[in-house]
């Protein structure tokens, strides 16, 4: 399974990405990311983003997401509910490595 970061990648970011079956990114990188979430949508590139420094906001990122890591102080079973991203996972001392499907 190829999983590529996205503070790994270059300037031709869909290229990057092909084949690939997952993007990692953390939740500093959400601003500059949003290219590569277009092309990850569009090219079925699955999303993950650890989002443990802080509460997630509401933001169009959520729609590109598929696997959102929070710290385990949070209720991952709300954050999913009202955003949707199909797995949601509080925890902190897990990688996102460790919930990849």
């Amino acid at each position: 399974m190829k999983i590529v970061r996205f503070s790994g990648l270059g300037d031709d970011v869909r290229e990057e990405m092909k084949g690939a079956r997952w993007i990692l990114l953390h939740q500093d990188e959400l601003q500059n990311a949003l290219g590569a979430l277009m092309f990850a949508e569009l090219d079925g590139v699955l999303v993950a983003v650890d989002h443990r420094d802080s509460i997630p906001d509401d933001g169009l990122w959520r729609r590109a997401v598929h696997l959102l890591l929070v710290s385990g102080d949070q209720d991952a079973d709300e954050i999913r509910s009202k955003s949707g991203i199909t797995k949601v996972v509080a925890s902190d001392d897990t990688s996102l490595e460790e919930h990849l499907w």
